[in-house]
């Protein structure tokens, strides 16, 4: 490989995921033994080198998906969690892994009011687990939890002494993510130089420094970073499995380093992971956020359709992304005629004009156009009849009341003939986007609501409402829509009625750019 212009042998990095341990116990993530599966075979397809596959002793859930996981035949290597409790290990013994992550904490303070022991006895403990589970032949990591807010002389008699013992690997957990890149090196030189083993960091983002520590770390010796899908986990989770590994294959350190990932698989992943745990990364999250290579900037525009380079420090494709330009009060005409020119739609210059003065007026009363939404403009704006909305709601009303399931009754007009749909419901709003669903499959039964959320834009008992659907076609292909109202009922109709006709201009516009 070449490296600031000189050949150089990258060193090879580990890469540890513990989304289905430390990942799972994000707040309100719970996995069924099946999910755990399907979640390690997409990490394994990915090219983790290992898996931390879950805690065994906790539950009977837990033994089965860990069981599952031990017995799939993956590449990668499976890992059970254990306290340093001989119970825990034969827990993991008895799913099947062949190695055990085992840890102890060694900071007084956990000490002092979690373990209730001294540190000889921590010390004895950590001893007593590393020589049992290797007695059983497990490979076995070692953490000493909260390390970083350890007494430094301490935290070096206890790896010196699992080390002694026969451990494989030992881990350092910034447990809290209170450490600095700085101190993280210093711990990582201090480990490595006493046990001879090689080291893996456990970095927590509470201070936003997880990826950050994790790379200090590296440049310091470790050789294994511990990393999540998403960087989901605790609190504020952990360092993100994508993040680290675009910033090792892209980034210029002090040394050049290398992963098994395969980057092109990045995102799948983390779109398949945040669809079963239910937490989706937000909007301006590196490598897999919606924005990550989002365009709306003239200026950015301009200089991303003449060279990528010049705003996108990676190609999107390289981690398994598309390019997306967003038309609003910052668009310019280049981006606008991009979009359009990709649909083989070129407005005359008055017509380009037109459509994006109203993109920009929509811009500044706080909106942000969506491709879709930008196709309709241009419809009206050009006559373009493919581009109009198919579906129109002409009927609306729907009942309720105590004694009796609420009640809908919808009718609309789909191309330009009136269907009607009636439903009853748990409440007004099942009612309604029931019988809206009666109605469409009626035209076309592959429409499907794959997500429906609700949130306050005001308080009070006037409260202001914002209702995002979601609706997928039997192709796969989905489209979300989001609608503002001080009705529930009737701003869930709108969300679903335009989610509806983005999905099925969508589909139409699969079909004229394939022709282009």
């Amino acid at each position: 490989m070449n490296f600031g212009g000189i050949s150089v042998k990258a060193r090879k990095i580990r890469i540890f995921d513990t989304t289905l341990r430390d990942g799972e116990q994000t707040p309100g993530v719970a996995l069924r033994p099946e999910q755990k599966l399907q979640i390690a075979q997409m990490l394994n397809r990915l090219g983790v080198n290992a898996i931390e596959a879950g805690f065994p002793a906790i539950s009977e859930g837990e033994k089965k998906g860990v069981g599952l996981i031990a017995k799939a035949g993956l590449a990668a290597q499976i890992y059970g969690l254990a306290r340093a409790e001989k119970s825990d290990i034969d827990a993991c013994v008895k799913v099947g892994v062949g190695s055990v992550h085992t840890f102890i904490a060694t900071s007084d303070l956990h000490l002092k009011f979690k373990l209730k022991m001294t540190r000889e006895q921590v010390l004895e403990k950590a001893v007593e687990a590393v020589s049992y589970a290797k007695s059983l032949g497990l490979d076995v990591e070692f953490s000493a939890e909260d390390a970083t807010r350890s007494d430094r002389e301490f935290l070096r008699q206890v790896y010196k002494a699992v080390a002694e013992v026969g451990a494989d690997r030992v881990n350092i957990p910034d447990t809290v993510g209170t450490a600095s890149p700085q101190e993280i090196s210093s711990i990582t030189k201090d480990v490595v130089g006493i046990t001879s083993l090689p080291v893996s960091i456990h970095c927590h983002n509470d201070f936003g420094w997880a990826v950050a520590n994790s790379v200090a770390a590296l440049e310091a010796g470790a050789q294994s970073v511990h990393v999540t899908i998403n960087g989901i986990g605790e609190r504020a989770g952990n360092t993100s499995l994508e993040e680290l590994a675009a910033s090792l294959a892209y980034l210029n350190f002090n040394e050049k380093y290398e992963t098994s990932i395969a980057l092109n698989r990045i995102y799948e992943t983390s779109i398949f992971v945040s669809n079963l745990v239910g937490i989706r990364p937000q909007p301006n999250k590196a490598i897999v956020g919606d924005n990550a290579f989002a365009h709306e900037s003239g200026i950015h525009t301009h200089g991303v359709l003449s060279n990528p380079l010049t705003y996108e420090p990676i190609k999107p494709e390289d981690v398994g992304r598309s390019r997306t330009y967003y038309a609003g009060k910052h668009a310019g005409a280049h981006g606008v005629s991009a979009m359009l020119g990709e649909y083989g739609i070129a407005p005359d210059r008055e017509q380009a004009k037109l459509i994006l003065d109203q993109v920009k007026t929509i811009g500044d009363a706080g909106g942000r156009v969506t491709e879709v939404e930008l196709l309709e403009i241009a419809g009206k704006v050009m006559s373009l009849r493919q581009f109009e909305r198919m579906v129109h709601l002409t009927g609306f009303s729907v009942t309720t009341g105590i004694g009796n399931n609420p009640y809908a009754f919808v009718k609309l007009n789909i191309g330009g003939k009136d269907y009607v749909g009636t439903s009853d419901g748990v409440g007004p709003v099942d009612a309604a986007l029931k019988a809206i669903k009666n109605v469409t499959g009626a035209w076309d039964n592959t429409f499907k609501i794959k997500d429906y959320r609700i949130g306050a834009v005001s308080g009070g008992s006037e409260a202001m409402c914002e209702v995002t659907v979601e609706v997928e076609d039997g192709g796969g292909s989905s489209a979300v829509a989001k609608s503002k109202g001080y009705d529930i009922v009737i701003t869930s109709v709108q969300a679903m009625l335009e989610a509806i006709n983005r999905a099925m201009l969508k589909k139409e516009l699969k079909s004229i750019r394939q022709n282009v």
